[in-house]
Protein backbone atom coordinates (compact mmCIF):
# COMPACT_ATOMS: atom_id res chain seq x y z
CA UNK A 1 0.00 0.00 0.00
CA UNK A 2 1.41 3.38 -1.01
CA UNK A 3 1.67 6.06 1.67
CA UNK A 4 0.95 9.58 0.51
CA UNK A 5 4.10 11.68 0.76
CA UNK A 6 4.17 15.12 2.36
CA UNK A 7 4.85 16.68 -1.03
CA UNK A 8 1.80 15.21 -2.79
CA UNK A 9 -0.33 16.10 0.23
CA UNK A 10 1.05 19.65 0.15
CA UNK A 11 0.39 19.94 -3.57
CA UNK A 12 -3.17 18.67 -3.27
CA UNK A 13 -4.39 20.39 -0.10
CA UNK A 14 -7.15 22.84 -1.04
CA UNK A 15 -6.28 22.46 -4.72
CA UNK A 16 -9.66 21.56 -6.23
CA UNK A 17 -12.63 23.92 -6.45
CA UNK A 18 -15.63 21.74 -7.18
CA UNK A 19 -17.40 22.80 -10.39
CA UNK A 20 -19.84 19.95 -10.85
CA UNK A 21 -22.49 22.31 -12.23
CA UNK A 22 -20.32 23.12 -15.24
CA UNK A 23 -19.38 21.25 -18.45
CA UNK A 24 -18.60 18.56 -19.15
CA UNK A 25 -20.39 17.18 -16.06
CA UNK A 26 -23.25 19.72 -16.01
CA UNK A 27 -24.87 18.10 -12.98
CA UNK A 28 -28.17 19.28 -11.57
CA UNK A 29 -27.89 21.33 -8.38
CA UNK A 30 -29.19 18.57 -6.09
CA UNK A 31 -26.59 16.07 -7.30
CA UNK A 32 -23.76 18.62 -7.19
CA UNK A 33 -24.42 19.66 -3.59
CA UNK A 34 -24.84 16.05 -2.47
CA UNK A 35 -21.48 15.26 -4.08
CA UNK A 36 -19.79 18.23 -2.42
CA UNK A 37 -21.19 17.31 1.00
CA UNK A 38 -20.02 13.72 0.51
CA UNK A 39 -16.55 14.81 -0.62
CA UNK A 40 -16.24 16.95 2.51
CA UNK A 41 -16.66 13.73 4.52
CA UNK A 42 -14.27 11.66 2.39
CA UNK A 43 -10.73 10.56 3.19
CA UNK A 44 -9.38 13.24 0.84
CA UNK A 45 -11.60 16.10 1.99
CA UNK A 46 -8.52 18.29 2.54
CA UNK A 47 -7.96 18.30 -1.23
CA UNK A 48 -11.28 20.09 -1.67
CA UNK A 49 -11.70 23.85 -1.64
CA UNK A 50 -14.73 25.92 -2.70
CA UNK A 51 -18.03 25.07 -4.35
CA UNK A 52 -18.38 27.04 -7.59
CA UNK A 53 -21.77 28.46 -8.53
CA UNK A 54 -23.00 31.24 -10.79
CA UNK A 55 -24.63 34.14 -8.95
CA UNK A 56 -28.03 33.62 -10.65
CA UNK A 57 -28.14 30.10 -9.15
CA UNK A 58 -27.33 31.06 -5.55
CA UNK A 59 -30.99 30.87 -4.52
CA UNK A 60 -31.17 27.40 -6.04
CA UNK A 61 -28.02 26.48 -4.11
CA UNK A 62 -29.65 27.68 -0.89
CA UNK A 63 -32.73 25.56 -1.54
CA UNK A 64 -30.87 22.33 -2.29
CA UNK A 65 -27.89 22.60 0.08
CA UNK A 66 -29.36 23.99 3.29
CA UNK A 67 -29.99 20.57 4.80
CA UNK A 68 -26.47 19.29 4.13
CA UNK A 69 -24.57 22.47 5.01
CA UNK A 70 -23.15 22.77 8.54
CA UNK A 71 -25.79 24.06 10.97
CA UNK A 72 -28.70 23.10 13.16
CA UNK A 73 -30.82 21.84 10.23
CA UNK A 74 -28.27 19.40 8.79
CA UNK A 75 -29.94 16.05 8.13
CA UNK A 76 -29.09 13.12 10.37
CA UNK A 77 -26.75 11.58 7.80
CA UNK A 78 -24.59 14.71 7.92
CA UNK A 79 -25.17 15.71 11.56
CA UNK A 80 -21.98 14.41 13.17
CA UNK A 81 -19.68 15.87 10.55
CA UNK A 82 -21.70 19.05 10.00
CA UNK A 83 -21.23 20.06 13.62
CA UNK A 84 -17.46 19.97 13.09
CA UNK A 85 -17.33 21.65 9.69
CA UNK A 86 -16.65 25.26 8.89
CA UNK A 87 -19.22 27.08 6.75
CA UNK A 88 -19.16 26.12 3.10
CA UNK A 89 -16.97 28.46 1.08
CA UNK A 90 -18.54 29.47 -2.22
CA UNK A 91 -16.86 30.95 -5.27
CA UNK A 92 -19.52 32.85 -7.22
CA UNK A 93 -19.27 33.40 -10.97
CA UNK A 94 -20.43 36.88 -11.97
CA UNK A 95 -23.03 36.90 -14.74
CA UNK A 96 -24.10 40.33 -15.96
CA UNK A 97 -24.01 43.53 -13.90
CA UNK A 98 -21.51 43.38 -11.03
CA UNK A 99 -23.48 45.56 -8.60
CA UNK A 100 -26.66 43.52 -9.12
CA UNK A 101 -24.64 40.34 -8.59
CA UNK A 102 -23.18 41.75 -5.37
CA UNK A 103 -26.69 42.44 -4.03
CA UNK A 104 -27.51 38.76 -4.57
CA UNK A 105 -24.26 37.72 -2.90
CA UNK A 106 -24.93 39.93 0.15
CA UNK A 107 -28.41 38.41 0.46
CA UNK A 108 -26.98 34.88 0.22
CA UNK A 109 -24.31 35.58 2.83
CA UNK A 110 -26.80 37.17 5.21
CA UNK A 111 -29.18 34.23 4.85
CA UNK A 112 -26.44 31.66 5.43
CA UNK A 113 -24.95 33.49 8.38
CA UNK A 114 -27.62 31.79 10.47
CA UNK A 115 -27.19 28.16 11.53
CA UNK A 116 -30.81 27.26 10.91
CA UNK A 117 -30.36 28.10 7.20
CA UNK A 118 -27.10 26.19 6.81
CA UNK A 119 -23.75 27.94 7.17
CA UNK A 120 -22.09 29.16 3.97
CA UNK A 121 -20.38 32.23 2.59
CA UNK A 122 -19.42 33.61 -0.81
CA UNK A 123 -15.89 34.81 -0.13
CA UNK A 124 -14.55 34.73 -3.72
CA UNK A 125 -15.98 35.96 -6.99
CA UNK A 126 -14.79 35.07 -10.48
CA UNK A 127 -15.46 37.35 -13.42
CA UNK A 128 -14.38 37.84 -17.00
CA UNK A 129 -12.75 41.10 -18.03
CA UNK A 130 -12.40 42.55 -21.51
CA UNK A 131 -9.81 45.27 -20.81
CA UNK A 132 -7.27 46.03 -18.05
CA UNK A 133 -9.41 49.04 -17.10
CA UNK A 134 -12.21 46.68 -16.06
CA UNK A 135 -10.11 45.68 -13.06
CA UNK A 136 -10.11 49.16 -11.52
CA UNK A 137 -13.83 49.57 -12.16
CA UNK A 138 -14.55 46.31 -10.36
CA UNK A 139 -12.16 46.98 -7.47
CA UNK A 140 -13.92 50.29 -6.79
CA UNK A 141 -17.13 48.35 -6.14
CA UNK A 142 -15.95 45.17 -4.44
CA UNK A 143 -15.92 44.95 -0.63
CA UNK A 144 -12.76 43.88 1.18
CA UNK A 145 -14.46 40.67 2.40
CA UNK A 146 -14.70 39.26 -1.14
CA UNK A 147 -11.57 38.31 -3.08
CA UNK A 148 -11.79 38.62 -6.87
CA UNK A 149 -10.39 36.30 -9.51
CA UNK A 150 -10.32 38.00 -12.92
CA UNK A 151 -10.35 35.73 -15.97
CA UNK A 152 -7.82 36.89 -18.55
CA UNK A 153 -9.35 36.98 -22.06
CA UNK A 154 -8.38 34.15 -24.38
CA UNK A 155 -7.17 36.75 -26.90
CA UNK A 156 -4.43 37.72 -24.44
CA UNK A 157 -3.56 34.08 -23.65
CA UNK A 158 -3.54 32.36 -27.05
CA UNK A 159 -0.30 33.48 -28.70
CA UNK A 160 -0.88 36.82 -26.97
CA UNK A 161 0.58 38.98 -24.25
CA UNK A 162 -1.27 38.86 -20.90
CA UNK A 163 1.12 41.22 -19.12
CA UNK A 164 -1.08 44.31 -19.40
CA UNK A 165 -4.02 42.52 -17.79
CA UNK A 166 -1.89 40.99 -15.06
CA UNK A 167 -0.17 44.31 -14.33
CA UNK A 168 -3.63 45.79 -13.72
CA UNK A 169 -4.16 43.19 -10.97
CA UNK A 170 -0.87 43.94 -9.20
CA UNK A 171 -1.31 45.44 -5.76
CA UNK A 172 -5.07 44.80 -5.76
CA UNK A 173 -5.07 41.53 -3.80
CA UNK A 174 -6.68 39.97 -6.86
CA UNK A 175 -6.12 36.62 -8.56
CA UNK A 176 -5.47 36.08 -12.26
CA UNK A 177 -7.57 33.26 -13.70
CA UNK A 178 -6.57 31.23 -16.75
CA UNK A 179 -8.81 28.86 -18.70
CA UNK A 180 -6.77 25.75 -19.53
CA UNK A 181 -9.24 23.90 -21.72
CA UNK A 182 -12.83 23.14 -22.62
CA UNK A 183 -15.01 20.65 -24.45
CA UNK A 184 -13.29 21.08 -27.84
CA UNK A 185 -9.54 21.03 -28.69
CA UNK A 186 -9.48 24.66 -29.85
CA UNK A 187 -10.24 25.83 -26.30
CA UNK A 188 -6.92 24.56 -24.95
CA UNK A 189 -4.06 27.08 -24.78
CA UNK A 190 -0.61 25.79 -25.62
CA UNK A 191 1.94 25.04 -22.95
CA UNK A 192 3.87 28.11 -24.10
CA UNK A 193 0.72 30.23 -23.59
CA UNK A 194 0.38 28.99 -20.01
CA UNK A 195 4.10 29.46 -19.36
CA UNK A 196 3.93 33.11 -20.50
CA UNK A 197 0.92 33.64 -18.24
CA UNK A 198 2.70 32.18 -15.20
CA UNK A 199 5.89 34.10 -15.92
CA UNK A 200 3.90 37.34 -16.04
CA UNK A 201 2.05 36.51 -12.81
CA UNK A 202 5.32 35.87 -11.01
CA UNK A 203 6.90 39.10 -12.32
CA UNK A 204 3.89 41.14 -11.17
CA UNK A 205 3.52 39.25 -7.85
CA UNK A 206 -0.04 38.24 -8.76
CA UNK A 207 -1.39 34.83 -7.67
CA UNK A 208 -3.26 32.68 -10.16
CA UNK A 209 -5.94 30.04 -10.37
CA UNK A 210 -6.87 27.81 -13.29
CA UNK A 211 -10.06 26.31 -14.60
CA UNK A 212 -11.27 23.80 -17.19
CA UNK A 213 -9.43 20.89 -18.76
CA UNK A 214 -7.42 19.82 -15.71
CA UNK A 215 -9.11 16.55 -14.70
CA UNK A 216 -5.92 14.52 -14.97
CA UNK A 217 -2.53 14.78 -13.21
CA UNK A 218 -0.21 14.43 -16.22
CA UNK A 219 -0.49 15.89 -19.72
CA UNK A 220 -1.99 13.29 -22.07
CA UNK A 221 -4.60 12.59 -24.73
CA UNK A 222 -8.11 12.14 -23.30
CA UNK A 223 -11.75 12.39 -24.24
CA UNK A 224 -12.85 15.99 -23.65
CA UNK A 225 -16.41 15.18 -22.54
CA UNK A 226 -18.26 12.20 -21.11
CA UNK A 227 -20.23 11.60 -24.31
CA UNK A 228 -19.59 8.46 -26.39
CA UNK A 229 -18.72 10.58 -29.43
CA UNK A 230 -16.55 13.02 -27.49
CA UNK A 231 -13.68 14.71 -29.30
CA UNK A 232 -10.22 13.64 -28.15
CA UNK A 233 -7.45 16.09 -27.44
CA UNK A 234 -4.27 16.75 -25.51
CA UNK A 235 -5.19 17.85 -21.98
CA UNK A 236 -2.87 19.69 -19.61
CA UNK A 237 -2.05 17.93 -16.34
CA UNK A 238 -2.68 19.61 -12.99
CA UNK A 239 0.65 18.28 -11.71
CA UNK A 240 2.39 19.88 -14.71
CA UNK A 241 0.58 23.18 -14.22
CA UNK A 242 1.00 23.57 -10.48
CA UNK A 243 4.59 22.36 -10.33
CA UNK A 244 5.43 24.74 -13.16
CA UNK A 245 3.84 27.45 -11.02
CA UNK A 246 5.92 26.35 -8.05
CA UNK A 247 9.13 26.39 -10.08
CA UNK A 248 8.57 29.85 -11.59
CA UNK A 249 7.87 31.23 -8.12
CA UNK A 250 10.78 29.52 -6.37
CA UNK A 251 13.65 29.21 -8.85
CA UNK A 252 15.15 32.57 -9.68
CA UNK A 253 15.70 33.21 -13.37
CA UNK A 254 13.78 30.22 -14.69
CA UNK A 255 12.80 30.96 -18.27
CA UNK A 256 9.60 30.48 -20.25
CA UNK A 257 11.17 27.69 -22.32
CA UNK A 258 11.87 25.59 -19.22
CA UNK A 259 8.36 26.16 -17.89
CA UNK A 260 7.02 25.09 -21.27
CA UNK A 261 9.03 21.87 -21.02
CA UNK A 262 7.52 21.15 -17.58
CA UNK A 263 4.03 21.77 -18.95
CA UNK A 264 4.71 19.57 -22.00
CA UNK A 265 5.95 16.60 -19.94
CA UNK A 266 3.95 13.42 -20.60
CA UNK A 267 6.11 10.97 -18.65
CA UNK A 268 4.72 10.67 -15.12
CA UNK A 269 7.99 9.13 -13.90
CA UNK A 270 9.78 12.45 -14.60
CA UNK A 271 8.00 13.85 -11.52
CA UNK A 272 9.28 12.59 -8.17
CA UNK A 273 7.28 13.15 -4.98
CA UNK A 274 9.48 12.37 -2.01
CA UNK A 275 8.84 13.08 1.65
CA UNK A 276 10.86 16.30 1.81
CA UNK A 277 11.02 17.45 -1.80
CA UNK A 278 9.43 17.26 -5.22
CA UNK A 279 11.32 17.27 -8.48
CA UNK A 280 10.95 17.29 -12.23
CA UNK A 281 14.04 15.93 -13.93
CA UNK A 282 16.87 18.22 -12.70
CA UNK A 283 14.66 20.78 -10.93
CA UNK A 284 14.07 20.27 -7.21
CA UNK A 285 11.83 22.00 -4.68
CA UNK A 286 11.69 21.53 -0.88
CA UNK A 287 8.27 20.77 0.55
CA UNK A 288 8.33 24.02 2.57
CA UNK A 289 8.72 26.05 -0.65
CA UNK A 290 5.91 24.11 -2.28
CA UNK A 291 3.66 24.91 0.68
CA UNK A 292 4.43 28.63 0.39
CA UNK A 293 3.67 28.63 -3.33
CA UNK A 294 0.39 26.78 -2.88
CA UNK A 295 -0.74 29.18 -0.18
CA UNK A 296 0.25 32.46 -1.80
CA UNK A 297 0.72 32.01 -5.56
CA UNK A 298 -0.61 28.86 -7.28
CA UNK A 299 -3.95 28.76 -5.50
CA UNK A 300 -6.43 26.27 -6.98
CA UNK A 301 -8.21 25.03 -10.07
CA UNK A 302 -11.85 24.44 -10.90
CA UNK A 303 -12.82 20.89 -11.83
CA UNK A 304 -16.23 19.40 -12.56
CA UNK A 305 -14.90 16.10 -11.17
CA UNK A 306 -13.39 15.41 -7.77
CA UNK A 307 -13.18 11.67 -8.44
CA UNK A 308 -11.12 11.63 -11.64
CA UNK A 309 -8.10 13.48 -10.20
CA UNK A 310 -8.00 11.13 -7.20
CA UNK A 311 -8.49 7.99 -9.30
CA UNK A 312 -5.62 9.00 -11.57
CA UNK A 313 -3.35 9.79 -8.62
CA UNK A 314 -4.11 6.34 -7.20
CA UNK A 315 -3.33 4.76 -10.56
CA UNK A 316 0.05 6.52 -10.47
CA UNK A 317 0.72 5.19 -6.97
CA UNK A 318 0.67 8.67 -5.42
CA UNK A 319 -2.35 8.03 -3.17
Amino acid sequence: MTTMTRTIETLMTGLIDYAGLFPPSKLDMGTAVENYARYLRSEHERFLSRFICTVPRLEELSKHAAMVMPGTHATSGYRENADMQDPWQISAIIIGDLEENLDSIYAFNEHHDHEENGLAMVDVIEMKIATPEDVDLAMDILPAMIAPAFEIPSSAIFDGDPRGFIAALAGNQAIAKIRCGGVTPDLFPSSADIARFMHACNAADVPFKATAGLHHPIRAQHKLTYESDSPIGMMHGFINVFLAGAFVRSIKGIDIETLTDVLNETDASAFKFEEESVSWRDLHLPVAKLAQVREHFATSYGSCSFDEPRQDLKALGLL
